[in-house]
């Protein structure tokens, strides 16, 4: 969906903004969530996936803009290095020799899934700022959802409730401003294509949740897996509907994608 709304030039954060608003409405119809007292919330967790979540996709547009796809697609793809170690050092997951092949496995097919010659070009002075912002917030976010699903006080869907509903607020905060400032104008089918974006996200997070909790002990199989599904389903849609090219490196990582991913569930 954000690769169609850049080829028909659809405002990206009015369409994350509206997506909030039916994850929300979805989690208050489905689960019907209660609003948490704040002394038994977490809430640092809550707080910083209230605002990373919204401000690191308006951050990958600017990566994008000031370092070209390549380049953002590299530090988007390698934060997977930050929650593989938080898994170890933070979570206390045991290490198996056979679990580090299949994510250095991972890790490689992340690399060799990577359209190396397309969207370079000369890097934007200071643009390495935004490569560090993609790289450390997106792993901090995988590392917060983690957090966030041990937490055993409170429904975890009364916490996804509260995390959609912070991103929402930080979201709508940034869109005034950019109307404010006049560098875009409301649009209602921004909204139409937001709420569709919204079911979508609303299912994401949600089952990632559900996964943590389902493997609690196994943080890195969540990651891991969840890291390289993006990149098998991103490639085979690429490929059969938006009629992509993919080089022998491309197919060598998809086949090392799927072989990590066998490796990494089975043992």
């Amino acid at each position: 969906m954000l690769k169609l709304a850049k080829r028909y030039h659809v405002d990206v954060l009015q369409a994350i903004t509206w997506n909030y608003s039916t994850a929300i409405l979805l989690t208050w119809i489905i689960y019907k969530p209660h609003w948490i007292s704040l002394d038994v919330a977490p809430v640092n967790n809550l707080l910083g996936l209230g605002i990373l979540l919204p401000v690191l996709f308006v951050i990958l547009g600017a990566s994008v803009t000031a370092n070209g796809i390549v380049r953002t697609d590299v530090a988007q793809r390698l934060s997977l290095f930050i929650p593989i170690l938080a898994s170890y050092f933070i979570f206390g997951e045991s290490l198996h020799l056979i679990k580090i092949v299949g994510v250095l496995l991972g890790l490689i097919a992340v690399l060799c899934s990577i359209k190396w010659g397309n969207g370079g070009g000369k890097a934007a002075k200071g643009g390495w700022f935004y490569l560090l912002v993609v790289f450390v917030g997106m792993g901090v976010i995988d590392v917060l959802f983690k957090q966030l699903s041990a937490f055993k006080a409170v429904p975890y869907t009364s916490l996804l409730f509260m995390v959609f509903v912070l991103s929402f607020i930080c979201a709508i905060i940034m869109l005034i401003i950019k109307i404010a400032s006049g560098k875009t104008k409301f649009s209602f089918p921004h909204i139409l294509i937001g709420w569709g974006l919204g079911i979508a996200n609303f299912g994401n997070i949600l089952f990632y949740l559900k996964a943590h909790q389902a493997l609690a002990n196994k943080p890195s199989t969540v990651f891991t897996a969840m890291n390289i599904g993006v990149i098998v389903m991103g490639t085979l849609v690429g490929l059969f509907i938006f009629k992509e090219k993919l080089s022998m490196l491309n197919k060598i990582g998809i086949a090392l994608a799927m072989i990590a991913v066998i490796v990494i569930f089975n043992f």
